[in-house]
């Protein structure tokens, strides 16, 4: 009886052991098999930590492979929070150096994180701070190699190639247009840690690299660029502008090859400027009446509808009334008898008015719509408008008189440049564009970007005379003071009054402006430039921004090494009703 209780005993107990064996190896193989997935990360959390890697942002060059915008070192302060022993210490030390509130890095110390990054305080500090900080010799405490954008040129096209922010990712400009394609891609680096945060030396660290963004290749051609602003510069120093305003573009690509927006700011330093100054890129987004500039599109519809011969007669008067407006040419007394071309020459609001009429509403709005007036033109920056056109059922005789010589409606200047482009160079309207090509960090071309022709507009015969006529301005009429030996200069003129924020024109402030293009023979490049309310000056584009243009188009065909035609060129005519000299006389009177 005995034997046979123990027996049942033993066997009890041994089928318990199996069971609970059997338990252990099901739960082992739950674990192992079902819930790793669950239970690996959490477990790596604990003991690892992932230090962040970053590679270099992608570069902006020019179209000659010119550094426009670069990276240097620099470095942000990490923190492992396990490490740091007196956190309100440290956080005082560290406000000291970095220059903001304790409380801001109590907050980043006091966090969870396995390694926090100081930013934005602690973002990119100068090479004084980080040498602080190592002096300084703080537990838990780190400098992490790190970069930022450096601009080699200053301010120069500050408003075309943009910033980034405190993440390095872009905010205006090329850097914002582009910035899926100049930003890295990061990498990392974990290790082994114990519970008090200190390096497990016996595990293997493992490590993601981190790629390079892309590099971005601009239409500028710096040196191009640098001939502008040394010209706007000395303008600014002389006359004390509002604004102003540069643009040149390949008359043959519609490639950008310098633009300048006045005021200027340091992309490396935006934070310190009015918004309205670094977001507002005004070749592109800066709508105003143009002015006489204007007229070069009034000009050639009227050639291409054949309403007139150059050769044709019109008198001036000085004013022409319109329904019951009386509207005044710019010169009192008028031009008196002067053929079209010289309409053109004279830049004669009169005479454009009656090339308004002839035009006519209908034929007015459709071209202003073929030559790109009516929409943005499409340019690869950030900001651009589309200026500001009068519809078209609101347009009456009164309207479309003011319009055809530049007043009413409001355009950009890179709405104007592409325009004048298709008007002397064949006939075809052009996108324009800034973005040349993109290269990986091997300099393998991913993307080149191609010339883009949108429709045609006149014909290639009405862009020849229109060649012709606009080389006559530079050498007979208004545009003279863009003259260049050698050099077949055409252009335009354009002086007009501004628009006060409550309605009608602002007494005595005015935007003057040229549009040169050169050679004529064969157009390589158009400039233009606007100069808004200059001080201490006779009020005339002719005056003020043709000869800013003509210096900006002579080294500009050197640099190109464009030659001279003394041969073809019209002879310039030395004297001209602006040009009428003074001399001083003596008063003899009683002697």
């Amino acid at each position: 009886m005995l034997k046979s209780t123990t027996k049942k005993r033993i066997a009890i107990v041994t089928v318990f052991f199996f069971v609970l064996f059997g338990c252990i190896v099901l739960r082992m193989g739950y674990i192992t098999f079902y819930l790793s997935n669950k239970i690996n990360p959490l477990a790596n959390d604990l003991w690892t930590r992932e230090i962040p890697i970053q590679s270099s942002r992608g570069l902006i060059y020019d179209r000659n492979g010119k550094v426009i915008v670069g990276n240097e070192l620099a470095y942000t302060v990490a923190s492992i929070n396990k490490q740091v022993k007196d956190k309100a210490k440290t956080a005082q030390q560290l406000a000291s150096i970095l220059n903001c509130d304790v409380e801001k890095i109590e907050t980043h110390l006091n966090k969870k994180n396995s390694i926090e990054i100081i930013k934005p305080e602690g973002r990119r500090i100068t090479a004084d701070q980080a040498k602080q900080i190592v002096q300084a010799d703080l537990d838990g405490i780190y400098l992490t190699s790190d970069s930022k954008r450096y601009y080699p040129y200053g301010s120069t096209l500050a408003q075309v190639v943009g910033f980034c922010g405190v993440d390095m990712d872009g905010l205006s400009g090329i850097e914002y247009q582009y910035n899926d394609y100049l930003k890295s891609q990061k990498g990392s680096l974990s290790i082994y840690t114990d519970a008090k945060g200190n390096l497990m030396h016996d595990m293997t660290s493992i490590f993601t690299s981190a790629t390079p963004g892309m590099d971005i290749y601009l239409t500028i051609d710096i040196n191009l660029q640098l001939i502008m602003d040394s010209v706007i510069n000395n303008a600014i120093q002389k006359y004390q502008p509002d604004q102003v305003m540069g643009l040149m573009v390949s008359a043959k690509t519609g490639e950008i090859l310098a633009m300048t927006s006045y005021p200027y700011f340091d992309p490396a330093h935006y934070q310190d400027y009015d918004e309205s100054i670094y977001n507002r890129n005004l070749p592109i987004f800066y709508a105003f009446e143009l002015g006489s500039t204007f007229k070069i599109f009034t000009y050639s519809v009227a050639l291409e509808l054949g309403l007139f011969d150059m050769n044709d007669s019109f008198y001036c008067s000085g004013s022409t009334v319109v329904g019951d407006r009386k509207i005044r040419c710019w010169k009192a007394g008028g031009h008196g008898s002067q053929t079209f071309l010289e309409v053109i020459q004279n830049s004669c609001n009169p005479g454009f008015m009656e090339l308004g009429r002839r035009i006519g509403v209908e034929n007015f709005y459709d071209y202003l719509d073929l030559y790109g007036f009516s929409q943005k033109t499409g340019i690869d920056l950030q900001g651009e408008q589309k200026g500001i056109m009068m519809n078209e059922a609101n347009c009456g005789p009164v309207e479309l008189a003011t319009q055809s010589f530049g007043q009413t409606s409001a355009y950009t200047p890179i709405q104007l440049v592409m325009a004048s482009i298709a008007a002397v160079g064949g006939g075809e309207l052009l996108k324009p564009y800034i973005l040349k090509e993109i290269h990986t960090y091997t300099d393998e071309i991913v993307y080149q970007k191609k010339k883009e022709i949108k429709h045609r507009v006149i014909s290639k015969q009405t862009s020849d005379y229109m060649k012709y006529a606009l080389e006559n301005v530079c050498a007979l009429g208004t545009g003279r003071n863009a003259f260049i030996e050698g050099f077949r200069v055409g252009g335009k003129t354009g002086t007009a009054q501004k628009i006060s924020s409550s309605g009608g024109y602002i007494s005595g402030e005015y935007i003057l402006s040229f549009l040169g293009i050169a050679p004529m023979n064969d157009p390589e490049i158009v400039c233009y430039l606007a100069i808004d309310n200059p001080k201490n000056t006779v009020q005339y584009g002719g005056t003020v921004a043709a000869p800013l243009v003509g210096q900006i188009l002579e080294q500009s065909l050197n640099y190109l090494q464009i030659e001279r035609d003394y041969e073809n060129q019209i002879e310039k005519n030395l004297r001209w009703f602006l040009d009428t000299p003074t001399y001083k006389i003596e008063n003899y009177l009683g002697k």
